[in-house]
């Protein structure tokens, strides 16, 4: 952090008071500024009012849950999400990706791991401005990364930052293959992250842009080592 500059912000959001007085020691002492919340509204309030760099989002929380503040705070703010997640199944983990969340973490946790995740977010400026490309036309289909539009078929296309981060790494190299863990160095910028971010926002990515979205055009799965961008859509 430079001189003068402002101090990260991080919101700290779980109705267990102790998690978070634990929690807000370790940021604390990493130099961020740690900001509270103990239920949904109140972290809704915050990130409006505040516009934290980081958001630690507990998935269960009285008035409305994780979920739902990720799918607001989407709305609104493109701050960093690690949930956290009392529960270990798959399906708990793959609905707070789809809502927005970058990472979660399993209860319980180490809080050196969570400061490690954390940093590891914010290592890298979020990607809601990717570097100028020439717009890239693939059929019917134009990436334009430096004016942040797609467009399929003339009518454009509403991704979010990160969706748009994916497709114009692989639009950049038709027909190449991408495997998860080059995905997620390149977009996301961490080794931290989970593979499933990649999945979830590539299922994403496949709902807007295909017709289709069990048979893709244009985001193939290339079994067994990741994904790309057809050459000659079908």
């Amino acid at each position: 952090m430079g001189e003068g500059a402002s101090p990260t912000r991080v919101l700290v959001v779980d109705d267990e008071a102790n998690l978070v007085e634990l929690v807000q020691g370790y940021l604390a002492r990493e130099g961020y500024q740690v900001l509270t919340a103990g239920d949904g509204p109140t972290a809704l309030a915050v990130t409006r009012e505040a516009q934290p760099d980081l958001i630690v989002l507990d998935l269960m929380l009285p008035g409305f849950d994780g979920l739902e503040v990720c799918r607001r705070v989407r709305q609104f703010s493109d701050a960093y999400i690690l949930m956290l997640t009392a529960r270990a199944e798959e399906v708990d983990k793959v609905l707070g990706l789809s809502m927005g969340a970058d990472d979660y973490l399993t209860k319980p946790f180490s809080p050196r791991e969570l400061v490690a995740r954390v940093k590891a977010m914010l290592r890298r400026p979020r990607a809601s401005t990717p570097e100028p490309e020439p717009p890239r036309r693939l059929g019917d289909l134009v990436v334009d990364a430096a004016r942040f539009e797609v467009r399929k078929r003339g009518q454009p296309v509403v991704l979010t930052a990160r969706e748009l981060a994916l497709l114009a790494t692989l639009a950049a190299h038709p027909g190449r293959v991408f495997t998860r863990a080059q995905l997620l160095e390149k977009v996301w910028g961490s080794e931290f992250f989970d593979d499933h971010v990649v999945d979830v926002h590539v299922g994403n990515l496949r709902r807007k842009l295909e017709d289709d979205p069990s048979h893709p055009r244009w985001v193939q799965t290339v079994r067994g080592v990741g994904y790309r961008i057809a050459e000659q859509p079908a």
